[in-house]
């Protein structure tokens, strides 16, 4: 076998499975911090975790297959080394701006509640005041 085809093939084979194991993670541990950012809404925060899951999939899987071509051939187990090595952590730095951009957007969706939770008055009032009269 050509030693491009087998670099092919470790490279699908590694990329699949670092991002099962990033998207399972993800979903486990981030699970916790979506209920809070959902103000405790248990249904809404799995049906939440499981489109982002769904969509981390299809863009890493996205990338991960347009991204499979080398542009020169590999020619020793030097060249498969190396060539798995710019792909994989190419693949590995796209991973982690995901997973930063993920938490990004959903840190500033908490903090948006939260400041949102603070304007709410503690206790109902019992009466008003008359801007007109003060």
């Amino acid at each position: 076998m050509d030693l491009t085809v087998t670099t092919y093939v470790v490279y699908i084979g590694v990329s699949l499975g670092l991002t099962v194991w990033v998207a399972r993670t993800l979903s486990r541990n981030g699970q916790i911090f979506l209920a809070d950012v959902l103000r405790g809404s248990e249904t809404l925060a799995a049906a939440v975790n499981h489109l982002l899951v769904v969509g981390f999939y299809l863009v890493n899987l996205g990338f991960v297959a347009l991204y499979l071509k080398t542009a020169d051939a590999v020619d020793d187990g030097r060249g498969l080394v190396e060539a798995l090595s710019v792909k994989l952590g190419v693949v590995l730095l796209v991973l982690g701006v995901m997973h930063l951009g993920n938490v990004y957007v959903l840190s500033r969706i908490r903090r948006r509640g939260l400041l949102e939770r603070e304007q709410v008055p503690p206790v109902q009032p019992d009466a008003w005041t008359d801007p007109a009269r003060a």
